[in-house]
Formats: C-alpha cells, structure tokens, sequence
C-alpha cells in the first residue's frame, strides 16, 4: 500500500515529524504516527486544515500520555501532502484514509473525524468495517460539497461553476476557497445522507450550536441516518465550527478516551 519512510524523527518539544506515504500517482502523502496499544486512533482533518492543527495536536499529546497508537496526516493538496487543489477530489481524500488505516494501523481503529473529516471517517468506516470500531465526529459534514455548498449557492455561481470549471468563494480563514466543478461532480459519487449510513459501531458526534460552516440541524440529521443502536450528540450551544476552546478540548478527548475504553471491554 505505498513506500513507508521508516525513520522516526521529534522536535526539541516532542512532537513527531511527517513521515511520508507514496501514493499510486508518485505523490507524497505526509503523516505522523505514534506507535502504541490499541484501539488505535485516526485523526481526519478538515477541509484545508492540516494534521498541526489544535485538536489534532491535542489527541497527539494526549495518546503520548496514554501510550495510545495514534496517526494524523494531510489529504492531498493539504498542508504537507502533496497535490494541486485543483485536481483534490472527496474520492482521493477517500483514498488517503484508507491508505493510512491499511499501511499505519494494526488491529481496530476509532476514527476522529472533523468537519469534512467526519465525511471521510464515514466512506473509510463503510469500506473497512472489520477495522473501524468507532467514530468520533467534530462539526460533521458528509455531503457537503451538495447539502452545503451546491444547494445554496444563488444560480451565478453554480453558473460560473459549470461554465468556468471553479469559483473562488471568500473564506474567513485566509485565502479564498477554490470551488471547482471537478470537487462537485465528483463527490456525487460518495453521497451519504440520502439514505441510511451502514455503520453499526458507537458513534459519538460533537456539534457546536454556533457553527455557521455546518449547521446543528446537520449533526442531528446524520445521527438519524445512521444505523448503528449506539449514537450519541453531544451540542454545545455556544461553540463554533472549530471547537477549540479548552472545555471543547476537554470533551473531544474525554470522548475519545470513553469510547477506548467502550471498545476495550469489548474485546
């Protein structure tokens, strides 16, 4: 499943330094692992985030404590991976998880999922269900290339979409976000929330009730599609899209943890 670069490296503070995968193509797919007992955990960031982001660094720090397997990495065209934006497809983000839990990981898996992560988590969960013994999904957002972003765009840009193959939509969090019509014709294909979610593990899902980027109304939706017995939802009322405050902190790893635990006595 792809040349793994064996040396493990860490910074003056701990952390570990990227690693690379190869993927199919030749490029470089950049992740960091710690190895430790199981279940393991995988983190999947969101869209144009990066595995250096603040709740990826606290599961990190947090499975260092624990002596807990934990690995984090970057999607095609993000953060250290490598890839044009332009070309960066849900299927390919797709593939990437299930390169990390085939090529990194031993044994069961909780996946922690955020925002667009939580979409991916779910394809990869569906595609390795002998893997994947839970979820954790922060702000989730399956299907939101149609449900978020297509369906509410004013009819000038889906326009400019077909017509001009992208759109550059403002974003609060830097540059401009390049949609393009590849991105959304392409992730018709992966669609989850049109009919049930076959997934029969324990499902946490955290949602803050102030996330603009996705709605709460989305995280309820999901928690009904799925067809697991043991799902629950945790809102915030005041807490937005990134959840990152300490208590927010506190609660993501309070759930991770949990749910280690859960999946231990099981086995």
């Amino acid at each position: 499943m792809g040349a793994v670069r064996r040396k493990r490296q860490l910074t003056r503070k701990g952390s570990l330094m990227p690693e690379f995968l190869h993927r199919a193509d030749g490029s470089r797919l950049a992740y960091a692992r710690r190895k430790g007992k199981g279940p393991g955990i995988v983190w999947l960031g969101g869209l144009r985030s990066d595995m250096e982001g603040t709740k990826a660094l606290a599961l990190d720090a947090w499975a260092q404590r624990e002596g807990r397997a934990f690995v984090r990495f970057d999607y095609f065209a993000h953060g250290q991976s490598e890839g044009d934006w332009r070309a960066a497809r849900v299927g390919l983000w797709r593939e990437d998880a299930l390169q990390v839990i085939d090529a990194l990981t031993e044994g069961p898996q909780i996946l922690v999922g955020s925002s667009m992560g939580a979409w991916t988590a779910l394809l990869a969960a569906l595609a390795r269900p002998e893997r994947v013994a839970g979820l954790v999904l922060i702000a989730p957002a399956p299907d939101f290339t149609e449900k978020l972003m297509w369906d509410g765009f004013p009819e000038a840009v889906r326009t400019a979409i077909l017509t001009q193959g992208e759109w550059a939509q403002p974003s609060e969090y830097g540059d401009p976000l390049i949609i393009t019509r590849g991105l959304i014709e392409e992730a018709r294909q992966w669609l989850l929330m049109d009919g049930q979610i076959g997934f029969e593990g324990p499902v946490r899902i955290l949602q803050g009730m102030a996330d603009i980027d996705v709605p709460w109304q989305h995280a309820m939706a999901l928690a009904g599609k799925l067809t697991s017995g043991d799902v629950s939802v945790h809102v915030s009322k005041s807490g937005d899209h990134r959840l990152s405050t300490p208590a927010d902190l506190e609660k993501l790893v309070g759930s991770v943890e949990a749910l280690c635990r859960a999946v231990e006595s099981i086995g």
